[in-house]
């Protein structure tokens, strides 16, 4: 894939700072985003991986302001074209959501409603946003749309089930396209897609974003997506970013041990055959996280630092590159 010039990359269209989103429940707070930060400049992509459940989906539900009822953002700041979304009533995240940021849900046949023709759905996203567009000018819209994402306009008038998988996962991400957002938030794109049409959605995405010059957030758990399509990479574990940075600079020197597993476990087809090697244990609770730092007790280079206090976040040189561990202190 052709990775666009640092001179096409502009400033921050989100900046986030020290996030906390924390899950009420009779326990106490679940801690599933506990103090990250991050941002995305306009026309680039940042990679957001990590296993099930250490918190990426709530990054994405907490940008939006979509969490559950019993989700709340309890600290931190994102700043969205330098207006802190955190702080929006949810009158006002109305204007920001679809037209400043959308979204491509995980599992395109649960997103789309069965009862509603394809066409019908997006054209209702661009009327209920933009209170001047007609039906007329909505549905003139939906097939431009359609045909932007490689689906025939005369689609509009069929039902989500007879699309083929591919092709409603195409018919989301035009839905999320319909009103200019300029971030675009895919979460688990290619789930539940066999590796020919993934790759023909993961294509037409990255051709979108060159060509629309569109900012995007890609949650996943596939490595090798990340490679593909984004220029940085932010790795979470236990609600933690714990390293992030230049997609490549990350990948091929990870200093994290938690990323070098994560790396080590990605088998690489240039290599000879070898046993694949997972990461020992499982995450952690996160109503009670461990102490220190919260991958020490599945880290076989675990310091008694390592589960007394919780390392610092550490720049290395002077490249775009954080990670916090105490081996890298």
């Amino acid at each position: 894939m052709q990775r666009p010039a640092k001179s096409d990359i502009g400033a921050n269209v989100l900046d986030v700072q020290n996030l906390k989103t924390y899950y009420r429940t009779q326990r106490g707070p679940v801690k599933a985003v506990d103090d990250i930060s991050f941002q995305v400049k306009k026309g680039e992509a940042l990679g957001l991986a990590g296993e099930s459940g250490c918190g990426k989906t709530t990054v994405a539900l907490s940008i939006l302001k979509i969490l559950p009822g019993n989700g709340e953002i309890v600290g931190g700041k994102m700043l969205f074209r330098e207006t802190d979304i955190a702080r929006l009533t949810e009158a006002q995240m109305r204007q920001v959501r679809w037209k400043g940021i959308s979204i491509v849900f995980q599992g395109a046949m649960n997103a789309l409603n069965p009862l509603f023709k394809v066409g019908d759905q997006i054209a209702e996203a661009i009327v209920t946003n933009e209170p001047g567009a007609s039906k007329k000018e909505a549905h003139q819209r939906t097939g431009k749309l359609l045909e932007l994402v490689g689906i025939q306009p005369t689609r509009a008038r069929d039902y989500p089930h007879e699309f083929s998988g591919g092709m409603r996962q195409r018919a989301l991400i035009a839905m999320s396209l319909a009103c200019n957002p300029a971030l675009l938030i895919a979460d688990e794109p290619g789930t539940a897609l066999d590796v020919i049409v993934q790759a023909q959605v993961l294509k037409l995405m990255s051709d979108l974003k060159s060509r629309l010059n569109l900012s995007m957030i890609l949650i996943t758990h596939d490595l090798s997506i990340i490679a593909e399509l984004c220029e940085k990479a932010a790795i979470m574990y236990a609600g933690k970013i714990v390293e992030q940075g230049d997609v490549v600079r990350v990948f091929k020197k990870p200093l994290h041990p938690y990323t070098q597993g994560l790396a080590g476990a990605f088998p690489d087809i240039k290599e000879a055959r070898r046993r694949m090697v997972s990461i020992q244990g499982n995450p952690p609770d996160l109503l009670e996280p461990p102490s220190g730092c919260r991958f020490h007790p599945r880290c076989s280079k675990a310091m008694k630092v390592c589960k007394e206090k919780e390392p610092n976040t550490t720049r290395i040189g002077k490249e775009n590159h954080v990670v916090a561990c105490h081996l890298v202190e």
